[in-house]
């Protein structure tokens, strides 16, 4: 079981932040360095990947480093978590998130309290959320399984995640309503969020049976 202990509720608060401040203000420096937009989706999805790496890898040992509630979802129906641990890891996300746009603003000079006007709706953009976390959380458990190191794995499913979904790959629900909160390249409309938190929770759902389904341990032969 991981506690929801100040360290870890603090890890998950600041590792949501520092990763949220990657995504937001490299969407920022891209579109004032260049006009082209797959170049600036470029540099956004390199400074995201790299940084879960760091990220991960630093805060794995405090707090499990989800950083994600569908991943704190994940982990309550795997029984890895309690349900009031997990609401409380979500809590901290969620506030880290909105933290994590506010220091992006900052850095970059910009006014601190935005609200998003990039529309981001259809059915295409739910079924492509849907995707990218269920791709994200079977990544998770697949590393799991293999002994594999979970911090490169999930950065590289996520930077490639940027290029084959429609929607660029939110992929959490912490990270959606941050973005909600800028009025940037990285932005979504508030009206559309709803939307994509729900893909993002069904996949979860789905997610969550199937890999325990596929990666559950193999029987010791006789």
């Amino acid at each position: 079981m991981i506690p929801a202990t100040p360290r870890s509720l603090s890890a998950e608060a600041l590792g949501t932040a520092l990763l949220v401040t990657a995504v937001v203000g490299s969407g920022i420096m891209a579109q004032g360095l260049t006009q082209d937009t797959a170049l600036a989706l470029l540099a956004n999805a390199i400074a995201t990947g790299t940084a879960l790496v760091v990220l991960i890898t630093i805060f794995a040992p405090v707090s499990g480093a989800q950083f994600n509630p569908v991943v704190t979802l994940m982990l309550a129906l795997r029984r890895e978590v309690t349900p009031a641990a997990a609401t409380a890891f979500a809590a901290a996300q969620i506030a880290g998130g909105a933290l994590g746009t506010l220091l992006a603003h900052a850095m970059f000079d910009q006014p601190l309290w935005q609200q998003a006007s990039t529309a981001r709706i259809g059915p295409h953009l739910w079924l492509a959320e849907a995707l990218a976390t269920a791709t994200l959380l079977l990544a998770i458990l697949g590393a799991r399984a293999a002994g594999a190191n979970v911090a490169l794995v999930v950065a590289a499913q996520i930077t490639a995640a940027y290029w084959f979904t429609a929607s660029t790959s939110f992929a959490n629900p912490a990270v959606t309503l941050a973005r909600t909160l800028t009025d940037s390249f990285a932005g979504i409309r508030p009206a559309d969020a709803p939307a994509f938190l729900a893909a993002q929770i069904a996949a979860a759902l789905l997610a969550t049976a199937l890999g325990g389904w596929l990666f559950r341990a193999a029987p010791h032969p006789d």
